[in-house]
């Protein structure tokens, strides 16, 4: 019994690290989904998508600490009861997203790691399993160090969570597991493999005139894009800077748009306002959520490859090479 006590509870705190981790990379993300679920098509509970980003926050960190705490053996009973009804919340929006057909992806892994709706239930139907069998062998659970080294050890990994979630909401995600990450092809991210949905399917760029000039930025060699999904809940002290690097861009034969899902007269506004000096295009507000973690953002393309990423806080790092 002690040996398979062991290997579930390797097996579990693996798993929540690993799911943890891939969302502190990219907490933002994981709020996208929380808004999904939060929707009148889904829960219905609207008031809460305000509350997103910090529910996903407090999430992320309860899963990794859960993780942690479980791997260490440090306070066993408290961390499996908290396991046990952490999971009967997921197995609860997994079953709900599947037989509703409602969240395609319920974001379990961020997005390193796709699973279709019921093969997220399943695994959650699994996980909750073994959380189970916890449950009734929690006496077996031993710290693998010294306890005082495992309660230090818990509160070192809280700090550095918790670093981390702090430094990527002011950058920007420390990994990218999205098709628009730096180094990505974006025309061939746009190619079906076979019958398969091709990673990159809603990259529409619109003039104002309502022309599709998709391929026509694609193929420039310098393209500078700012991205603002939605301009009225956008960092208004990031157009400052964004002034000056696209200024810089223009200087250095660069084109430069900023894409957006906002209205026309939303950008004039803005515009006037830092005396900006390029044109908007329309875009997806999904799409640009998905380019770049940043509101406004800065993307760099040669010949559709992603060559640079920063948020408007690094503005000055994108010329200082």
């Amino acid at each position: 019994m002690k040996l398979l006590t062991l290997v579930i509870r390797l097996i579990v705190s693996f798993t929540f690290i690993f799911s943890g981790f891939v969302k502190l990379v990219d907490p933002l993300g994981s709020s996208y989904k929380f808004q999904e679920y939060f929707s009148s098509d889904v829960l219905n509970l609207e008031f809460l998508i305000p509350y997103a980003l910090p529910f996903s926050i407090i999430l992320i960190i309860a899963e990794l600490m859960l993780g942690v705490m479980l791997l260490l053996g440090y306070l066993p009973k408290f961390t499996v009861w908290s396991l046990f009804f952490m999971m009967l919340i997921f197995l609860f929006l997994t079953w709900y997203s599947a037989y509703f057909d409602k969240v395609l992806d319920c974001g379990c892994f961020g997005d390193a790691l796709k699973l279709t709706p019921w093969a997220t239930f399943y695994k959650n139907v699994a996980l909750l399993a073994f959380i189970l069998i916890l449950l009734f062998t929690t006496k077996y659970i031993s710290p693998l160090i010294h306890l005082n080294f495992a309660k230090w050890t818990a509160f070192l990994s809280f700090l550095a969570f918790f670093y981390v979630t702090y430094h990527v909401l002011v950058h920007l995600p420390i990994i990218d597991f999205r098709p628009y990450a730096i180094g990505k092809n974006i025309p061939d991210g746009m190619k079906a493999i076979g019958a398969e949905l091709p990673p990159i399917h809603d990259f529409y760029l619109e003039s104002n005139e309502g022309l599709n000039v998709t391929d026509e930025v694609l193929k420039e060699d310098k393209m500078m894009l700012i991205v603002s999904y939605n301009l009225d809940k956008s960092d208004r002290r990031g157009f400052s800077k964004i002034k000056n690097v696209t200024d810089k861009a223009l200087k250095f034969g660069y084109k430069v748009y900023l894409l957006s899902a906002s209205l026309e007269d939303d950008f004039i506004d803005i515009k006037d306002e830092f005396d900006l000096n390029f044109d908007m295009l329309f875009c997806d507000e999904t799409t640009l959520k998905t380019i770049i973690r940043a509101n406004p953002g800065i993307v760099m393309l040669n010949k559709g490859i992603v060559t640079g990423k920063w948020n408007w806080v690094d503005a000055e790092d994108v010329f200082d090479k």
